[in-house]
């Protein structure tokens, strides 16, 4: 087929995407497919609109790219694509909508609260409320974004309001959550299908951007070495995740399993990456799915649900 490759992209994940762009196109080309590459840019449209292709693969990460953005104009213009539609990718980059959607299905997540941040916002009265309805250690993170960017654990009051400034140079909205201590453990969703799990260990004191991207940041331990009930429990809640934001295609859903054994939900991300490093691969040659089988797979899949 002739398959066109979106990556790049303009989101603070622009560099991650580069590299899932590559490692997806030459996966692409190892399987017989004609690859054209577009290094997505949102003033760029034409070269999405122009395009004669039977598929496009979308490999960005992010705004523009993961939050349902993109998908909404190939279905205007009538192109099939790999992964999941407007409205589960929109739900997924929006974590407090998601929240409350895995909430209303009963889902673990952990006790959070979302903030507009604008010139107006008062930030000392919302360090103060925030001081007040949080015990630390606790998460100030941006709503819409991913790999971390812009996230701060924060243990001391002195560090709410810087907290909330690198939170709003991704995003307005402003999310506050528990931190949850416990075991990172991240599934991979296959169709409706979840794949080993895996268990995270970053070399840094937390999961963050270095950890997940750069050579030797992390250990992943796949399969997870937990308890088979535990493993049960936690491939069930992650396929009942994808399924909720109705997820299509692949998916990754992350967890913290905390020091009482029990599963608390992240989030799910509908565009996960296929970087070297990255994680679905791994759980996917677990169950002995070669990188290129992979990408094929998702090729395969996205045909028949777009026919």
């Amino acid at each position: 087929m002739r398959i066109a490759v979106l990556y790049g992209g303009v989101s603070g994940e622009r560099e991650v995407s580069l590299s899932s762009g590559k490692g997806i196109m030459q996966a692409l080309k190892n399987n017989g497919h004609e690859v054209v590459g577009i290094d997505f840019h949102p003033n760029k449209l034409e070269e999405i609109l122009k395009l004669d292709v039977d598929l496009v693969f979308i490999g960005l990460h992010g705004k523009f790219g993961e939050d349902g953005r993109v998908q909404g104009l190939l279905e205007m213009l009538g192109l099939p694509y790999v992964g999941s539609g407007v409205l589960a990718s929109s739900l997924a980059m929006d974590k407090a909508k998601a929240k409350q959607l895995f909430e209303l299905n009963n889902l673990p997540v952990a006790k959070s609260k979302m903030y507009r941040v604008d010139d107006l916002t008062d930030l000392h009265a919302m360090e103060t409320e925030i001081n007040d309805l949080f015990t630390m250690p606790f998460v100030i993170k941006p709503n819409r974004e991913g790999s971390t960017l812009g996230l701060t654990i924060v243990e001391a009051k002195e560090q709410i309001i810087p907290g909330i400034q690198s939170a709003t140079k991704s995003d307005n909205m402003v999310l506050v959550e528990d931190f949850i201590k416990g075991r990172e453990m991240t599934v991979a969703v296959l169709g409706e299908e979840a794949l080993p799990i895996i268990e995270i260990i970053p070399k840094n004191a937390y999961y963050d951007y270095e950890s997940k991207y750069a050579a030797g940041g992390s250990e992943h331990i796949v399969p997870a070495q937990i308890d088979k009930q535990t493993t049960t429990t936690i491939k069930e809640l992650a396929v009942q995740a994808h399924k909720v934001l109705g997820c299509e295609t692949y998916s990754r859903v992350d967890f913290i399993l905390t020091e009482e054994n029990q599963p608390i939900l992240l989030e799910v991300n509908t565009l996960p990456g296929m970087t070297p490093t990255s994680l679905f691969p791994d759980a996917a040659k677990e169950v002995g799915l070669s990188y290129d089988s992979m990408i094929e797979s998702f090729v395969i899949r996205s045909m028949g649900k777009k026919d």
